[in-house]
């Protein structure tokens, strides 16, 4: 009976849903702003500043540099579709709450900003400035304004759930529960389009695949069975994922939790596993494409740092370290989100409860 009821909602609501062929309200000239939460997958210089400036954020209006290192996948977006806005609120290390895998950064002083805890409120500080500050509150948030969040490598990797590290009590649904929780935020001050970028297949990145590295300046103490640290994180990023695949629509037509809004559902395992399984269609260097080795190595320390090749080709590579994807994927990555916004990406699911 319960199925059935289940099954009479969702037909019910089919006028409010669809996926890439049907009916869909996404059209990238529609969106002029785009606000990004996340981690190193994301930021740019953002805990850079917190670095420099013994632990203290940036304050609200402030404008950062862009990245020096690696220019992550949304500064591409930006680049791509001149027409948006990039506000970027990422922070590297940081994992979606502190209240269930906080991880202390000694550098700092202190846990790494997490979004619930530093990213959502630094955005919601920046938005309340009035308009004679940097025009925040111009932004229409449902209409032009389209927010992204990436997170969860340091939740699910080492010092966080692989390790059993999470606050005691913490499971993976408190994780995913978490990621909606951002939205809740944002919802109430606005924000109705929303891409939830699904976790990335951890057990392909050379720090826990079973053919990957040892000991790592990101996984000092790594246990010396490779293949049981793979199988744990493929094990758990995979649950993660389909809980994000089957709660969003629920939240959204049954549990009426968005009324009002749009999402997208972005598949950046199967986006990685495509780039990982088939390189030469999306990997663009001069020497041999490698999935499996990383362009610039150093030590466990972190020190002695090197570049495959004298770093004349990185596109040659899908990881730029043992954790952090290429510059190259970061472009492909971009590419995609673009057609997501413009409602034709392959990768994306689309849901509305409009």
């Amino acid at each position: 009976m319960f199925v059935l009821g289940i099954f009479f909602v969702l037909v019910t609501t089919t006028t409010a849903c669809w996926t890439r062929t049907g009916l869909s309200p996404w059209r990238l000239s529609r969106f002029k702003y785009l606000v990004t939460f996340g981690d190193s997958y994301t930021d740019e210089s953002r805990l850079e500043y917190f670095i420099k400036h013994g632990g203290v954020g940036p304050p609200p209006g402030t404008i950062l540099a862009e990245s020096a290192l690696i220019r992550p996948w949304a500064r591409y977006v930006a680049q791509y579709a001149d027409s948006l806005s990039l506000h970027n609120y990422a922070v590297a290390g940081a994992v979606c709450s502190n209240e269930i895998t906080p991880r202390h950064f000694t550098t700092i002083a202190s846990d790494f900003p997490s979004v619930l805890e530093y990213e959502i409120p630094a955005w919601l500080a920046e938005h309340s400035l009035s308009p004679s500050g940097n025009g925040r509150r111009s932004h229409d948030l449902g209409t032009n304004t389209v927010f992204a969040i990436l997170i969860g490598t340091n939740d699910l990797g080492n010092a966080a759930f692989l390790t059993d590290s999470q606050v005691s009590g913490r499971l993976l649904h408190h994780y995913t529960e978490c990621v909606y929780r951002a939205f809740d935020a944002i919802y109430a001050a606005g924000g109705r389009n929303f891409v939830l970028m699904n976790t990335v297949p951890l057990h392909l990145a050379p720090q826990y695949a079973a053919d990957g590295t040892p000991a790592t300046r990101y996984y000092p103490d790594k246990p010396s069975n490779l293949t049981q640290v793979a199988a744990r994180i493929q094990r758990d990023t995979a649950s993660v994922n389909e809980i994000f695949r089957y709660k969003t629509p629920y939240e959204l037509l049954i549990g009426q939790r968005y009324p009002g809004s749009d999402f997208a559902l972005f598949d950046t395992w199967r986006m990685f596993t495509d780039i990982y399984t088939n390189p030469h269609l999306y990997l663009n260097g001069t020497e041999e494409l490698t999935v499996d080795d990383w362009s610039h190595h150093c030590s466990v320390a972190g020190t002695d740092c090197v570049h495959r090749h004298n770093n004349t080709s990185p596109d040659s590579f899908m990881w730029w370290d043992e954790l952090h994807p290429s510059e190259q994927v970061h472009r492909v990555l971009a590419g995609e989100i673009v057609n997501v916004l413009d409602g034709s990406s392959e990768y994306a699911t689309y849901w509305s409860s409009r």
